[in-house]
């Protein structure tokens, strides 16, 4: 016979460790209760021979408690500690990066409950109580280094996206301040190339010698900085987008945002059709 105890004052992880004790298929497991002044001892008892599967219960039971009852807890400790120079709206961004950051990856998700699960692994077959608190506190580093790198993760998620936002906001400014240049503009746009039209259909030169590159950030499109110079050195009244592979990308999605309503999206027209299979070839090799 085995028995494990589990010293808690903390009434949320009993109810969650009663209600998952009595999941256990493993025969011959029971459980029970005894109360002392400052936390509870919750008992686990096992009777039966397959010692190693019981304490790999216990140790499952263990990991999950931490994770869904402890780990937002965690979170927000780590964002108010280390960040606590971003405001409360803030840090709630970042801790909702947190979240995105845990749940798109489920390479963390396994890291997480691995390192736990054998935390708790090792500790049950070698011991006959726990202190629940001090053991997550002192001895479960590796765990809170995962959570710590993915608060920095979050955070220059949202330092990266803040950056992104005052710039649109900034080239926005600059757009409705000023006077347009050209009346219209044609993109044709794919994944591969660029081609500027002016209002006459007539190739404008993009590339990184036609205009001073004044408008260039940080934030980098990669061979589309060039094109959104081009843009905002012509500030054009219109501007019609032709996707040859009828496809919205970031890059696109970012002029939406600046240009707003002078940007109308193209997939089905003459010019559309034109700059399509070989043509859009002879082109690419004429302008490069």
């Amino acid at each position: 016979m085995k028995s494990f105890a589990i010293k808690t004052n903390n009434s949320q992880t009993i109810e969650y460790l009663e209600n998952n004790l009595k999941k256990i298929t493993l025969k011959d497991v029971s459980f029970s209760y005894k109360d002392f002044k400052h936390f509870t001892n919750i008992i686990v008892h096992y009777k039966g021979n397959n010692t190693d599967e019981f304490e790999k219960e216990v140790a499952t039971i263990l990991s999950f408690l931490v994770i869904y009852e402890f780990e937002e807890d965690f979170l927000k400790k780590i964002v108010s500690k280390e960040f606590f120079y971003f405001s409360k709206s803030e840090q709630d961004i970042i801790l909702d990066n947190c979240f995105n950051i845990i749940i798109d990856s489920d390479t963390i998700i396994k890291e997480k409950f691995q390192i736990l699960f054998n935390s708790f692994l090792n500790f049950v077959k070698d011991n006959k109580t726990i202190f629940l608190s001090g053991f997550i506190n002192f001895r479960l580093q590796s765990y809170w280094n995962v959570l710590e790198r993915i608060v920095e993760d979050a955070v220059n998620s949202y330092i990266l996206e803040k950056e992104y936002n005052e710039f649109i906001s900034l080239l926005k400014l600059y757009i409705n301040s000023s006077e347009p240049i050209e009346d219209v503009l044609h993109i044709i746009y794919s994944k591969d190339f660029t081609i500027i039209l002016d209002s006459n259909k007539n190739i404008i030169n993009n590339s990184k010698n036609a205009f001073k590159a004044k408008f260039l950030s940080d934030i980098s499109f990669s061979t589309n900085d060039y094109t959104l110079n081009t843009l905002l050195t012509l500030l054009p009244e219109k501007i019609y987008v032709h996707l040859i592979d009828n496809k919205i990308d970031e890059f696109i999605t970012t002029l939406s945002l600046i240009f707003e309503k002078r940007l109308e999206i193209c997939t089905e027209c003459d010019i559309c059709e034109l700059y399509t299979n070989k043509f859009v070839s002879s082109v690419k090799h004429i302008i490069e």
